[in-house]
């Protein structure tokens, strides 16, 4: 397979994520739409069809949609990242690149879809919040701490029991992403994927929202760094379980 395809599989796909994700965000927290104060419950299962859906249309490269994904891969050993494509520092860039490309076009999309509940919203903190993700309580090493044992659990089940997400199978995926998102995305919201925080954040800055303040960049390093950490994590571990199997 070529990078060409790999990098706009990976575009596309993590675009329907980030659309489909930061649209449900926008759907709960702006002023005025049709799905207002619907809760965390709704956001959690918004982004976990947000995940089906992108697993199925990236499903060709693998549908990584996610740098800390990638990373797993390389911590874990693997020769391949998808079936021809082989693991090396190109292939990886792709990778990395068609995700981030992909999450900051799926939130420009979804600044277009609610433009006008953006410029009727006044809190500033819900417009930051439907691109970006946000800690309950501000503490960098705790909410670090957060999004490295979320982000450990979901490489690893992908990779230890999937090989790859679209492996594992989208619905499979999406519900991992829900019971992440129920049982640990309280603390900080659970980016638990560098590109879907950074790349939206990053459209936060550049679209001319209507006093849409500031995109919090103190915090950025948080849902890149600490994913970054979990998904190598989640490779390392992944790299034991069939020499456990072996040893049972």
């Amino acid at each position: 397979m070529s990078l060409g395809i790999v990098f706009l599989s990976e575009v596309f796909g993590t675009a329907m994520l980030t659309l489909l994700g930061c649209g449900v965000v926008a759907n709960v927290a702006l002023r005025g739409t049709k799905g207002n104060s619907g809760g965390f419950l709704m956001v959690t299962w918004g982004w976990g069809v947000a995940v089906f859906a992108g697993v199925y249309v990236a499903a060709k490269s693998g549908a990584h949609l996610n740098p800390a994904v990638t990373l797993g891969f390389l911590a874990k050993g693997n020769t391949e990242y998808a079936k021809g494509v082989p693991v090396d520092v190109v292939s990886t860039l792709t990778y990395f690149g068609g995700e981030l490309l992909g999450a900051f076009l799926g939130a420009v999309l979804c600044w277009l879809a609610y433009k006008q509940h953006f410029d009727a919203e006044e809190a500033v903190a819900a417009k930051l919040g439907v691109f970006s993700t946000g800690p309950a309580i501000r503490s960098s090493s705790w909410n670090l701490v957060t999004e490295i044992i979320g982000t450990f659990v979901l490489v690893f089940v992908i990779l230890a029991f999937g090989g790859t997400p679209s492996g594992l199978g989208p619905l499979a995926v999406a519900l991992l992403v829900v019971g992440i998102g129920v049982s640990l995305g309280g603390p900080t919201g659970y980016a638990i994927n560098p590109a879907r925080d950074l790349g939206p954040r990053i459209a936060h800055a550049l679209l001319p929202i209507k006093g849409k303040g500031s995109s919090d960049w103190g915090y950025s390093w948080i849902p890149v760094v600490g994913p970054l950490v979990g998904g190598a994590l989640g490779g390392l571990v992944a790299r034991l379980v069939p020499i456990i199997a072996a040893a049972a």
